[in-house]
């Protein structure tokens, strides 16, 4: 089996019977030692000792108000609080995928969505584990990492955001780069056939760009969407990609991202979408429950749509949480 994302964390949990994950001293020690909380050189003799005693001897163990209230920065006193708050979440939890239902269909409060993305990919590295496709694995990225839209070519490019933003103060760094060049998008591989296999070996680095004009990127995506569905909510779907919408009724409609609920929400109230909006829309999805008695009964048969879109800075911004509350399933889920 081959393995990748080793920098979710998942080799640091343990599994329960039924295969879901277990958090661990070792995974919340991963967290403790983020660069976002290893005390500054100039940081207290309080954020230092809380910092040693959870790091290096017990990672669970209570921390009150009053301790981190005594931290000297009020920056250092804020992730302290954050992290704490986050710690405690997964600990109380029978399971990451417990406590990331519990966020995703409660109050995810002041959650830093750095925390949410990193839940979201370890609980999806349970979800994908066993699959060997890269191309699946690549659109798999869209739940927790950011994108660029870049249209170059007649493709559809996807490349993440903090990649090319690195790249991009590379090419400032050089002008005679940065005038020859073309999208910065377009000088980073693009996955295909011929490097697939390189996918495995650099799944960290979050460097191949994924040609989401390919019908096979779309319905990688729409694979991803189906496992999630099931891992998270024990619900079997089928997703596939669509261009139109068939459904005169609009019975149901999931936003996977911020904008695609907003354009989800003026169809659902029967607005004209104007072409600038209509273009953010980067795919459609159609799912239909494979049983239809687990759907609401309001639903019946008919289609959930998915929409996926770019925002007004070519950015998208995937929500997977919005599937784990948002779908119209008539029961909560197995996972609890």
């Amino acid at each position: 089996m081959r393995d990748f994302w080793i920098g979710s964390g998942h080799h640091l949990l343990d599994r329960d019977a039924e295969g879901r994950l277990v958090v661990t001293d070792a995974f919340l020690k991963a967290y403790l030692a983020r660069p976002e909380l290893v005390p500054p050189e100039d940081a207290c003799e309080a954020e230092i000792r809380l910092h040693h005693e959870l790091l290096m001897h017990d990672p669970r163990r209570p921390v009150r108000p009053a301790e981190i209230a005594k931290l000297r920065d009020p920056d250092a006193r804020e992730n302290w609080e954050l992290m704490i708050a986050f710690r405690d979440r997964l600990i109380a939890a029978p399971s990451l995928e417990a406590a990331y239902l519990a966020l995703a269909r409660g109050d995810m409060g002041r959650t830093p969505p750095l925390f949410l993305n990193q839940l979201t990919q370890v609980v999806l590295r349970n979800a994908l584990d066993g699959l060997a496709d890269a191309t699946v694995l690549r659109a798999a990225e869209l739940f927790y990492r950011p994108q660029r839209v870049t249209f170059h070519e007649g493709a559809v490019l996807l490349a993440d955001s903090e990649t090319i933003e690195s790249h991009e103060r590379d090419r400032h760094a050089s002008p005679l780069l940065a005038m020859l060049g073309g999208p910065a998008a377009s000088e980073l591989p693009v996955l295909g056939a011929a490097n697939a296999d390189d996918y495995f070996e650099r799944s960290d680095a979050f460097d191949f760009v994924l040609n989401f004009g390919d019908p096979a990127a779309r319905r990688g995506l729409a694979a991803v969407i189906e496992r999630w569905v099931l891992h998270l909510l024990g619900t079997g779907v089928r997703v596939e990609p669509v261009d139109r919408m068939d459904d005169p009724d609009f019975g149901w409609f999931v936003g996977l991202d911020a904008e695609g609920t907003r354009i989800g929400n003026a169809l659902w109230r029967g607005e004209e979408i104007d072409p600038a909006t209509a273009d953010r829309l980067i795919a459609l999805f159609r799912l239909d429950f494979a049983d239809p008695r687990e759907a609401r009964a309001d639903l019946g048969a008919r289609p959930v749509w998915l929409l996926l879109a770019m925002d007004a800075g070519r950015t998208l911004r995937m929500k997977p949480q919005n599937l784990a509350s948002g779908l119209p399933v008539a029961a909560a889920g197995k996972v609890s």
